[in-house]
């Protein structure tokens, strides 16, 4: 790489400047070459630069802020004068590669080098940026050109052209669609004002705001995700290259203000897509967002829960395995029935073999013992080594504690690996499980590297309860929302439909043999509440799900990308949905100091027992609105 560059004062910038008092002061900003494109001329007013694998000199602008860290170093410089096209953008990005650049805030400088079209990843859009750079500061002290404010009406609601296909090619629509308008200002100064957090500082020193206060917002702050239509087009990632030692990046939650004003370039990244890079962050205000409690325990209902534990293993800290357990003792409410997803076996990512989780769960269920919750009991079934998907060599699987002194698990011996379970019929005629625990069609194709749903048969009071705990496939490989493609393609929701339609099959079975089964499907369905997935196991006389009768700002469980999402699911068969409490208790997703990524969700609600007249009579008698007489 080529680079070579001069600092600002020398003997022709002297010539240059004019004395005011003492003080020496830039004269205007030196004119290009005749010759020399503009930088709105190079950006264009596609997504690609019609100048893309050619050279330019001398390209002048304003130097507005520098990245002096990791490999990707550089500057960002804009031209102040601009052409008065919305579809323009009037900055760039002067790659350096990991040579911090000697050039600051305020620079007037010529720039010379190649246009090129950087990509972050496959399928998302690139970054129009100068390589193998050479430039010359020929002033400094300019007036930074003024930050473009984002508010409410600023960015378009409306987020991507419906255009089937690469949108790379297409003019840009600034006016009409918010990608359009991110890309029509790439690397340009943007500033937010009093912005809200809508997603919490994770560990790579980054959050989000939004831009626009009414967009979704759930009552806790948030950004709600509630249809493909409408992604919440004014969410916005801010990270900072103030150094830490001078300005340490805030620790916020949703809900949270970055008060007064967040500025610095507009930049891409494969990660969340559009962000603000920030050279002035705004004051952190702590709205002290509560941790949800679940509401009391009623002796006389069963109450399930189902909790993503985000890769627990023995090999976690105390701290992480603390604060889990404290999840299920306090904030559920120590629950009769916890299906648990992502419990890794005892060595956690050490690829070696081993597929037992005794060691994790021991100390799990210590751990919540000692937070004040009940001497829990476990069942699971260990998976074969490498085949379910996961982190390598943690050999993930779902597993359910239960508390021996308010439900009793029915053991079936039988169930291992790669045997199926069954429904059969019971010697009461009612249905059964053929092993228990069981897993559901382990050697199906729909369950290829991805974790089994496990089934148990549980008795509350006399009253027998099917639990399903799931985990399943991720959304990896899908086509990101801020990508090239859009709409963009969902291609992992074909496995996840398979197996949605194995779980609906196992539960329509369960139905076949005795219609009034209590029947629970729960646990990580890695899909939302108005996809195809949940469709597929609540559609036509399916299960119930209780989520749907919350307030839309509420149906969440989860925050990814400032987007508030319903991953984690709790369906039940249909006459007992109908004394369903459902309660999504919100430990983690909205919080930087979380335990795990998911939050915590929990049902409460009295088994049927089978005899209409006497389900009836429960249900005047404990649904009344005047609960137990």
């Amino acid at each position: 790489m080529s680079l070579s560059h001069t600092r600002p004062l020398s003997a022709a910038a002297v010539a240059a400047a004019v004395t005011i008092g003492a003080a020496l002061v830039p004269a205007a900003p030196a004119p290009a070459a005749a010759d020399s494109p503009r930088i709105h001329t190079i950006q264009g007013t596609t997504r690609v630069s019609p100048y893309a694998g050619q050279e330019v000199a001398d390209v002048p602008g304003i130097v507005t802020a520098v990245n002096r860290f990791g490999s990707a170093r550089g500057f960002w410089f804009q031209d102040p004068e601009g052409d008065d096209d919305p579809r323009t953008s009037e900055a760039l990005f002067v790659f350096t590669a990991a040579t911090t650049p000697d050039v600051r805030p305020g620079d007037d400088v010529r720039v010379s080098g190649t246009v090129t079209e950087y990509s972050p990843g496959s399928g998302l859009q690139t970054i129009t940026q100068l390589a193998d750079a050479r430039w010359t500061v020929v002033g400094s002290g300019a007036d930074i050109p003024s930050a473009v404010l984002l508010d409410t009406d600023t960015v378009p609601d409306a987020y991507a052209p419906d255009h089937g296909g690469d949108i790379s090619g297409l003019e840009l629509k600034p006016d009409t669609y918010a990608l359009d308008f991110w890309e029509a200002h790439e690397h340009m100064l943007v500033r937010v004002d009093d912005a809200p957090v809508v997603g919490p500082t994770d560990r790579f020193n980054a959050l989000w705001v939004t831009t626009k206060d009414d967009q979704n917002r759930s009552p806790r702050g948030g950004t709600v995700y509630g249809d493909y239509a409408d992604p919440n087009s004014g969410r916005l990632k801010v990270e900072s290259l103030i150094p830490y030692a001078e300005r340490p990046f805030p620790r916020a939650d949703v809900g949270d203000v970055l008060a007064g004003t967040t500025q610095g370039p507009l930049y891409y990244s494969r990660w969340g897509g559009y962000q603000l890079r920030a050279t002035q962050l705004g004051r952190h205000v702590d709205n002290e967002l509560p941790r949800e409690v679940a509401d009391e325990h009623r002796d006389w209902e069963l109450s399930v829960a189902t909790y993503n534990v985000e890769n627990l293993s023995a090999a976690d800290d105390q701290e992480k395995v603390d604060g889990l357990a404290r999840g299920v003792a306090h904030n559920l409410g120590s629950p009769d029935i916890v299906g648990l997803e992502e419990i890794q076996d005892d060595n956690g990512p050490v690829d070696d073999g081993t597929v037992d989780a005794d060691e994790t769960l021991s100390r799990f269920v210590a751990a919540i013992k000692d937070a004040g919750g009940p001497a829990y009991q476990w069942r699971q079934i260990n998976p074969e080594d490498g085949a379910d998907g996961g982190q390598p060599g943690g050999n993930i699987r779902n597993v359910f504690l239960f508390n021996p002194d308010r439900v009793a698990f029915v053991d079936r011996e039988g169930g291992d690996a790669t045997t199926p379970v069954e429904v059969v019929e019971g010697a009461d005629g009612r249905a059964a499980l053929s092993v228990s625990p069981g897993r559901i069609a382990p050697g199906d194709e729909a369950w290829r590297s991805s974790r089994k749903p496990l089934v148990g048969e549980f008795v509350f009071e006399g009253r027998t309860v099917f639990v399903v705990t799931n985990h399943f496939g991720s959304k990896r490989g899908d086509q990101p929302m801020h990508g090239l493609r859009q709409p963009p393609e969902r291609t992992s929701e074909v496995q996840r439909n398979a197996q949605a339609e194995r779980v609906r099959e196992f539960t329509d079975e369960l139905a076949a043999v005795d219609p009034a089964a209590n029947v629970m499907v729960i646990g990580d369905l890695n899909d939302f509440e108005f996809s195809r997935t949940l469709e597929i196991l609540t559609a036509d006389g399916g299960l119930d799900n209780p989520a749907l009768e919350l307030p839309a700002g509420e149906r969440y469980n989860y925050v990814f990308d400032g987007n508030s999402q319903m991953l984690d699911h709790m369906l039940l068969s249909g006459a007992a949905a109908d004394r369903a409490r459902y309660r999504i208790v919100r430990t983690n997703s909205e919080f930087h100091d979380q335990v795990s990524d998911h939050d915590p969700q929990v049902v409460r609600f009295r088994p049927l027992t089978g005899d209409a007249k006497v389900d009836r009579r429960e249900d005047r008698r404990y649904y009344s609105g005047a609960g137990r007489p």
